[in-house]
């Protein structure tokens, strides 16, 4: 439904900005912030997830996704969003898709 995919756009898009912007970069810890916790500010996967959990959290808040309070809903719609965070980061860069050739006929994924 739209509201899978709202939710999954809202969370990437939280997501890259907690980690890619500019407007954070002096309050955004360093990667061995309390002994390595920094690294969740850094890691698409790792911010996806607790975005996902937020953005559940306020879900009452907004037209754009409902979904009903629950611990599972709030684990599932969390993993959801760091797996396609992730993707995503992985897939897409500032200029468009990250297509890499190597050779002639092979075709990687940067």
């Amino acid at each position: 439904t739209l509201d899978l995919l709202y939710f999954i756009l809202s969370a990437y898009g939280l997501t890259q900005i907690l980690i890619y912007g500019s407007i954070f970069n002096k309050i955004r810890p360093a990667k061995n912030w309390l002994g390595g916790f920094g690294k969740l500010f850094h890691c698409p996967m790792c911010m996806g997830f607790w975005s996902g959990v937020f953005l559940f959290g306020i879900n009452r808040h907004t037209e754009l996704f409902t979904f009903e309070y629950n611990l599972a809903n709030a684990l599932i719609m969390g993993c959801l969003s760091s797996g396609t965070c992730y993707l995503m980061s992985v897939l897409i860069n500032d200029f468009g898709f990250k297509v890499t050739y190597k050779d002639e006929g092979d075709c990687y994924v940067d």
